[in-house]
């Protein structure tokens, strides 16, 4: 596992770990560690962050990489599906996300609508994400139909992580949130992995697809693969951080580990504040000044 580099409580420097942090402070995650976290069967960690402490705690727990995702529209913004968010939208998020870490490597996610049409529109909002969010990467949904535009963006110089299996920007196209390469469909998936990485790209998440497809893609690869719902065979995990920490409300998908009740911690926090304030017992004395 990665390194942590919380203050004041160095962890041993695993010279054989790619992401362990350096004597003069915490090294800076490439997408040439994640090549190397592959080689080495060192597995890579992710989370979600939209702002910039939850940004800060991650980074100092040692997580890898921190993707800005357009699951924003969920978790931010309101919307019922990731289809309205904006590049507009994403790019104050991604910034206060940038700013924040030290070490995390920060992906940034192109939303629905702003590479579809071609490479020229895939590169402009690339550039985009890099100049005005400060981004150390891009992500876009798509194998074979999204070849062209990685191939474009990594040929500017612009690191990119490729997204396959369920592709929540083509939930309608697809059904709905249907688990992808089952039976026949494994060989799509695995054409779609092939493309991905033909293109350039430096990893691929694999999204909701059978255990079992994604251990042989991730054989198959020389890139790592980075599971959301994709079993153990994969190199790394990818988790939405409202679902990890339980603050989000109603059905979370299967392949959610929740490992903390947030959403419980704030609810009586608040409760026992309005009844504070109700009673007359916040604030107190030691809350006033004289």
């Amino acid at each position: 596992m990665p390194e942590s580099t919380v203050p004041d409580a160095p962890r041993p420097i695993n010279e054989q770990n790619p992401f362990a942090p350096e004597p003069a402070g915490p090294k800076r995650v490439r997408t040439r560690h994640f090549q190397t976290a592959k080689q080495q069967g060192i597995p890579i960690t992710g989370l979600t962050s939209y702002d910039m402490l939850t940004a800060q705690i991650f980074d100092q727990a040692g997580i890898d990489f921190l993707l800005v995702g357009d699951s924003a529209g969920n978790n931010v913004f309101g919307y019922e599906t990731t289809l309205p968010v904006t590049v507009d939208e994403l790019i104050p998020l991604t910034r206060a996300v940038a700013r924040a870490v030290t070490r995390a490597l920060v992906v940034a996610d192109m939303p629905f609508g702003s590479y579809e049409t071609g490479q020229t529109e895939a590169l402009h909002t690339a550039v985009r994400f890099m100049k005005e969010a400060q981004a150390h990467a891009v992500k876009l949904e798509g194998g074979v139909r999204s070849h062209k535009q990685i191939k474009r963006i990594v040929a500017s110089g612009i690191p990119v992580m490729g997204h396959i299996g369920f592709t929540p920007q083509s939930e309608h196209g697809l059904g709905g949130h249907i688990i992808q390469g089952r039976g026949e469909s494994a060989d799509q998936l695995i054409e779609d992995a092939l493309a991905v990485q033909d293109a350039g790209a430096f990893a691929v998440v694999l999204e909701m697809v059978p255990a079992t497809v994604a251990a042989l893609v991730t054989a198959r690869l020389d890139i790592p693969t980075i599971g959301v719902g994709a079993g153990p065979d994969v190199d790394g995990q990818l988790m939405v951080w409202t679902d990890f920490a339980g603050l989000t409300d109603g059905r979370v998908p299967r392949f959610v580990q929740q490992y903390a009740n947030l959403r419980s911690v704030l609810t009586d926090a608040v409760h026992r504040f309005k009844e504070d304030v109700d009673s007359g017992a916040y604030p107190g004395p030691e809350h006033s000044y004289e």
